[in-house]
């Protein structure tokens, strides 16, 4: 007598549960099929960082499909959002409605890889939206501790390092941007003096949308010395791109 095999034999396995989507170069330029690609090629060469290489077609095929997914995400939160206000109805007229927030996002990367250029590509992209015009690009050169403060703390060989930043004021800079504030200033820092500007701010006017890039955005909160942990500056970010 001749079994036929357990039927388990014939089951194809499944592929195991993962929150990832592994996409070929190709298979994410695809992605950009009728959307139309807002910036010209001079756009891109005054975008571009010195000594970065960038160009149309690269912008074309990796940009434009993240410019539309992020301009999906934006779309989702306010969605999202409206639907809350709905469900409040009368019970949340107490607290007033529930304002839009800007959206926050997080752009990462070791030095000289580019994420400057990346950032103001993506500002440039981004604004294009009709749902998002407003978008502001912030780094987080301008919260570096000022060359005196590093001098005298002896950090000035860490400079760039973790510790070398006014991480208290950037994360509650980000923090009143995200609460919807109507007006949030920051430091200006000068790449000519390498040094923060005196008595000069960027004023950020509730943007539909705000880029924060830096070398340490998403670096987690250390604990205190409490041994709780605090909250980071990436808890405040809706996307990362690094």
């Amino acid at each position: 007598m001749i079994s036929s095999p357990p039927r388990s034999a014939h089951r194809r396995a499944e592929p195991a549960s993962t929150p990832y989507v592994d996409l070929t170069r190709a298979e994410w330029s695809a992605l950009r099929d009728k959307t139309p690609l807002p910036l010209t090629a001079d756009e891109v060469e005054r975008l571009r960082g010195l000594g970065d290489v960038i160009d149309l077609d690269e912008v074309r095929d990796v940009y434009l499909p993240l410019s539309r997914l992020l301009n999906l995400y934006v779309q989702a939160t306010a969605g999202l959002r409206g639907a809350l206000n709905t469900f409040l109805g009368d019970a949340g007229n107490g607290h007033g409605e529930q304002r839009g927030t800007p959206f926050v996002i997080g752009v990462a990367g070791s030095v000289a890889v580019g994420k400057s250029t990346v950032a103001r590509v993506l500002q440039a992209m981004l604004a294009r939206w009709p749902e998002h015009p407003r978008v502001e690009l912030v780094t987080t050169d301008g919260f570096l501790l000022p060359m005196k403060e590093l001098e005298s703390r002896g950090l000035m060989s860490r400079k760039g390092f973790p510790e070398s930043y006014d991480r208290r004021a950037l994360t509650r800079f980000v923090a009143d941007i995200k609460a919807g504030k109507d007006e949030v200033t920051a430091p200006v820092y000068s790449h000519l003096i390498y040094d923060i500007v005196p008595d000069e701010r960027l004023t950020v006017r509730r943007p539909d949308i705000l880029i924060v890039e830096g070398l340490n955005v998403l670096q987690p909160a250390l604990p205190g010395k409490d041994g709780r942990t605090r909250v980071g500056l990436a808890d405040y970010f809706d996307f990362s791109v690094r």
